[in-house]
């Protein structure tokens, strides 16, 4: 398998993982594609219309999002992809489409991960570092 192909397969089953009916997602499938030490960061503008974040470790995420899942559908789907890899790193610009069910004629939200893995000698592309935004009057996204 080519080193795109398997980091395209990591980014495939971080979607996987956080997609599906409501209900609980199985957490440890973090394992298959997110390293340890991992930070998942989400972007926002707040009330006063400043950009604002949090930065998470794999569990504050699984803790923080459980509760959204439990009650809401949730796809996450991609639509377009680019890979640069430089020796043990990688960088993923991943535009994604957010819909509450498959067939949704018009997705929820649209928005852009940017994904940055390490070649982990013992288990292969992990994903690092995670930031994502939303697409927002001003700010849109095109796929890759």
């Amino acid at each position: 398998m080519s080193e795109e192909a398997e980091i395209g397969a990591v980014v495939d089953e971080m979607y996987a993982m956080i997609s599906g009916p409501k209900g609980p997602r199985d957490w440890s499938r973090q394992a298959n594609c997110f390293h340890p030490d991992a930070r998942q960061i989400r972007t926002w503008i707040d009330g006063d219309g400043r950009a604002t974040f949090r930065s998470m470790g794999l569990a504050d995420y699984a803790r923080d999002t459980t509760p959204f899942f439990a009650e809401n559908d949730f796809f996450e789907i991609e639509i377009g992809r680019r890979i640069d890899v430089l020796g043990n790193i990688a960088h993923v610009w991943s535009a994604y489409e957010a819909r509450t069910a498959l067939d949704d004629a018009l997705p929820e939200r649209r928005g852009v991960n940017s994904i940055q893995l390490f070649k982990d000698p013992d288990h292969g592309w992990r994903i690092m570092a995670m930031i994502w935004d939303n697409e927002r009057e001003g700010v849109a996204i095109a796929p890759f």
